[in-house]
């Protein structure tokens, strides 16, 4: 397996200008030039893998409470366009069965972040990995990355040749280096905003390459990259890929 990542990542599809985790959101990003999107997957109540960033609906859809607690059926009449434009009513969750459709169809690669709800670490990721394992057959563009460790070992179980990244949070654990290693994790994705260069230059030495999240900052963007990063994920590609295309 060979990696092969670009050098930007659309966020959640190109949430900056669509409802980010939809089908709009990834041909929007599409429409853009991008070639990789990062999209987050839960579990509904009846184990039907949707594309969904939150523990709730109410951020971005019409509907409210647990996406725990919510069927496939119930997601179904929810409509997730309509706060964040008026353009974009009628937009749907989707189920990771039709984003997986339409990636293929795009031919685009993607990055999935397994989102488990508290209690669903081991079922989300075995659920979610079951639909790929259909479907995905281009392992050069498709990285699997989680902040549960429970969810990227099951992963790393079930389909050990498929690339996974270690997710850290602002405050990096001690021994991420162990985990990393325990995971064999092809890619270590941190906060971009947050990390210094001492801490990205820990990675390469380490001998990982870096992503980070999540870059709106076309100044920033450009510092990362002296820094050594590998790629970025963004909310606005067309503007982060100009500033990085400009440098050399």
């Amino acid at each position: 397996m060979t990696l092969k990542l670009p050098k930007i990542i659309g966020h959640r599809g190109a949430c900056g200008y669509a409802p980010e985790n939809t089908l709009e959101s990834i041909k929007t990003a599409h429409e853009m030039g991008v070639e990789w999107v990062e999209i987050d997957v839960m579990l509904t109540r009846d184990l039907i893998p949707i594309i969904h960033h939150d523990d709730t609906l109410d951020r971005t859809t019409n509907g409210s409470g647990n996406v725990a607690d919510a069927t496939w059926e119930d997601i179904q009449q929810i409509e997730a366009g309509s706060w964040f434009a008026d353009g974009f009513a009628g937009a749907k969750v989707p189920s990771l069965e039709e984003t997986l459709e339409l990636l293929i169809d795009l031919d685009m690669g993607l990055n999935l972040e397994i989102k488990p709800t508290p209690g669903k670490e081991i079922e989300t990721a075995e659920v979610a990995l079951d639909f790929l394992s259909r479907v995905w057959e281009d392992h050069d563009r498709l990285l699997l990355s989680s902040f549960s460790h429970v969810s990227l070992e099951t992963a790393m179980d079930m389909a050990p040749e498929w690339a996974r990244a270690l997710l850290l949070e602002a405050e990096w654990l001690p021994n991420w280096k162990e985990i990393a290693g325990y995971l064999d994790a092809a890619t270590i994705n941190i906060d971009g905003n947050a990390c210094t260069r001492e801490q990205v230059e820990k990675i390469i030495d380490f001998g990982k390459p870096v992503i980070a999240y999540t870059i709106n900052n076309p100044q920033r963007a450009r510092l990362l990259q002296q820094w050594g990063v590998d790629a970025v994920f963004t909310d606005f590609p067309d503007i982060i890929n100009e500033v990085l295309l400009k440098v050399h």
